[in-house]
């Protein structure tokens, strides 16, 4: 089968499209003939070698997926051939088949095209994860958004808005804001242009927020613990600054606020019952229209290298989806 093949953890430019074998679904596995993946700021990452995790060389990467069922394995009950269906995994999207562990894939409703499918599981996973289970966002409450633009950003945007939270959305860039804008966001703060601290006490009346969902980390995390409202939740979410920051305790304690941990993939591990519900309810707000994702272009399978390069360089607004079939 064609696929992208990562041989080495030297980025994007090396990756090369070649045949393989095609892989074989285990007893808790389905196979999908893959028609549309996204591509993730995780991606990027992986193939750089960046990530939290090295895959064994050779691998295909792709995190996220839609297609066709084509197989299934002998303990799988929840799908069968020709349903269609996205996926999430570490690996393997950006090919013609692909396998998915059955708790991880989900059913996708009429009228769902694949490549709005294939950028949910992954950007508004996070985000449901993060704003439901992480911090028990209740409507009223204000979310201060970080990388509000990128894939996960304008998901949890897009996914606060449907939860009746006040959403303050923090980009680099004004050509970003009237999108967010569009998704909800009643305030956009350039925190490379702006003074962050005091935008914040502004739009707050000085109060701060209650959530905040840093995708950002560094210095911009550091600022917003201290712009916390009592009982409030930080959430990191990523370092896509490339800096892990740290934090005075005393922060926290004066405020008595939490600082809520949300890696999405470690959580589905852990609770795949929740994990399949959480998809199912984000394909039916699809299918209803309450969410809406935003696809920036659609690449061909053989433009990966180009789509990649926007993404490492933040020249992305949602997410970049490939053409596979």
């Amino acid at each position: 089968m064609r696929a992208v093949v990562c041989s080495a953890f030297t980025g994007p430019e090396d990756l090369r499209i070649g045949e393989i074998e095609a892989p074989k679904p285990a007893s808790d596995e389905i196979l999908i003939e893959v028609h549309a993946a996204s591509i993730s700021f995780m991606d990027q990452l992986l193939v750089s070698g960046l990530y939290q995790m090295r895959p064994k060389t050779p691998f295909v990467p792709g995190t996220e997926a839609a297609g066709v069922v084509v197989a299934v394995g002998d303990k799988v009950t929840r799908f069968k051939p020709g349903d269609r269906v996205a996926c999430s995994n570490w690996t393997g999207g950006y090919a013609e088949l692909v396998v998915a562990k059955e708790w991880k894939s989900v059913r996708l409703p009429a009228g769902v095209t694949f490549e709005a499918a294939a950028t949910v599981l992954h950007n508004y996973g996070t985000a449901h994860c993060a704003l439901t289970a992480g911090a028990r966002a209740q409507p009223g409450e204000t979310v201060f958004i970080t990388g509000a633009a990128g894939g996960v950003g304008l998901a949890a945007v897009d996914l606060a808005g449907h939860l009746g939270l006040r959403v303050i959305a923090g980009v680099g860039s004004d050509d970003k804001a009237a999108l967010l804008r569009d998704y909800g966001a009643r305030d956009v703060i350039n925190y490379r242009s702006e003074d962050l601290r005091e935008r914040i006490k502004q739009v707050t009346s000085g109060e701060g927020v209650d959530i905040c969902f840093d995708n950002i980390g560094g210095k911009i995390f550091e600022e917003m613990a201290r712009l916390m409202k009592w009982g409030g939740r930080l959430l990191p979410i990523g370092f896509t600054s490339g800096e892990i920051p740290s934090l005075p305790m005393n922060l926290p304690l004066l405020k008595g606020y939490s600082i809520v941990g949300v890696f999405v993939g470690g959580w589905a591990e852990r609770f795949p019952e929740q994990a399949m519900r959480a998809n199912d309810t984000l394909m039916q707000l699809l299918a209803e229209g309450k969410i809406r994702p935003h696809i920036d272009r659609v690449l061909p399978l053989e433009q990966v290298k180009e789509g990649m390069r926007a993404v490492a360089d933040r020249a992305v607004k949602g997410r970049i989806v490939l053409k596979i079939r």
